[in-house]
């Protein structure tokens, strides 16, 4: 027989060992939630039109200006002082509103981007586009700025007493404080706000998810928890004390947050991500007591750009914020020795099936992936696949939107004997 594993087993254990020794940790983490669901104090310049900096993305309202506003709001005391963060607010120019919020949450090397405040306040939306590096509009440093983003302080040792000086603490109270900031705006209907992230910002995003849950849709984009385990950051955390990584996993891993999402999540990836690889994505998104849903994409490149570019994420938050027509549902691979199959629900036409798959061994950021069309028919889409183990493989359909949507991967092992070839 077929001897199939999608990884449920390392996540249980995972979280068995987790529930036994990391305990102590209150499911909040270190954060005083009740103060950060408040309007933090702010200051707000004049509003400017402005125009997206590049194409607009297929699917969205005919071009036309935003209106953008910068704004200064406060945040939690760092060193002993106070600090603001820096923002981009947009809504569109024409209306009253109340229009739908988005909170957007850069990656490393990010800013506070107006572009894509802009685009989605061209989609509709009135959008806050946070610094999470202590800058302000110009790129310098602010005098009352918070902690830098560098990796070197992203992961410096610290102590108990210190958990509200690192930079996840920072950042994770500025994302809330502006979801905060957004609704209290007259413009905004305050009951339908969502999230998303790109990278950094993805990781955040799947810790605010499981924080706020005021959110009413999260899609976080490349970023995930479990980076102890495998990540581009492994070597760092080998190098800490067992106390310093114990510390910094219990208090900043997005593993301990994933479980109380409960919103809809889409998680965005692809599969060769040089940070966040498939096997810490999945045990990330299986944590999601509810659904989560997929796009993964073959050899995604990891950016700003392309990390907004995904026409699925404006659908996705659009049908749960605006009463669109949703991305196509797609179970779980079923595997016999005949193929893969998956069954499916769309309310837009499928266009399109591929079976993606690699070897399934060796790191994931340097595996082959090869993909080739599967037979859609039904409801159904099925595939063939190469005999040789072992094989990591997942399925995705597509409509004529051009939207696409991916299943969990899955690892057919290597049976007893020889590796055989196709």
């Amino acid at each position: 027989m077929l001897r199939t594993r999608c990884c449920w087993t390392a996540a249980a254990l995972w979280i068995l060992a987790a529930g036994q020794s990391l305990s102590a940790a209150p499911p909040t983490g270190p954060w005083k939630l009740q103060a950060l669901k408040q309007p933090p104090e702010a200051t707000w310049e004049e509003p400017e039109s402005e125009e997206p900096e590049s194409e607009e993305s297929e699917g969205k309202e005919p071009a036309g200006k935003a209106l953008v506003q910068k704004v200064f709001y406060t945040n939690e005391p760092f060193e002993g002082q106070p600090t603001r963060v820096f923002a981009y607010f947009a809504r569109p120019k024409e209306g009253e509103g109340p229009f739908p919020g988005i909170v957007l949450v850069h990656g490393g090397g990010g800013k506070a981007f107006a572009e894509w405040a802009t685009r989605w306040a061209e989609r509709g939306y009135a959008a806050l586009a946070m610094d999470l590096s202590g800058r302000g509009p110009d790129g310098e440093r602010l005098e009352d700025g918070g902690p830098d983003q560098d990796d070197k302080i992203k992961f410096r040792e610290f102590a108990n007493d210190e958990v509200n000086q690192m930079w996840t603490y920072h950042a994770v109270a500025a994302v809330i404080r502006g979801h905060s900031l957004l609704a209290a705006r007259q413009e905004v209907d305050a009951e339908r706000i969502g999230i998303t992230g790109i990278s950094w910002g993805g990781y955040l995003t799947c810790i605010v998810a499981g924080l706020d849950d005021r959110l009413k849709v999260a899609v976080p984009v490349y970023g995930c928890g479990f980076l102890d385990q495998d990540s581009v950051w492994v070597p760092t955390f080998e190098r800490m004390a067992p106390e310093q990584r114990h510390r910094w996993v219990v208090n900043f891993d997005p593993s301990r947050y994933l479980s109380r999402v409960g919103c809809p999540i889409l998680f965005v990836n692809g599969t060769n991500d040089f940070a966040y690889p498939l096997d810490s994505y999945q045990q990330s998104y299986q944590l999601v007591p509810g659904r989560a849903d997929l796009c993964v994409r073959v050899k995604m490149p990891h950016s700003h750009p392309d990390g907004w570019a995904p026409k699925e994420i404006g659908i996705f938050v659009d049908s749960v914020l605006k009463d669109g027509r949703p991305l196509a549902q797609i179970e779980p691979l079923r595997v016999s020795r005949e193929g893969v199959t998956a069954r499916f629900a769309s309310t837009a036409p499928v266009t399109e099936g591929e079976v993606h798959y690699a070897v399934g061994d060796g790191p994931w950021k340097k595996r082959t992936w090869v993909s080739r069309p599967a037979v859609v028919a039904r409801g159904t889409v099925s595939a063939e696949l190469p005999n040789y183990r072992p094989l990591v493989c997942y399925m995705s359909i597509t409509d004529q939107r051009g939207a696409m949507v991916s299943t969990p991967h899955v690892l057919l092992e290597k049976p007893e004997g020889r590796l055989t070839a196709e």
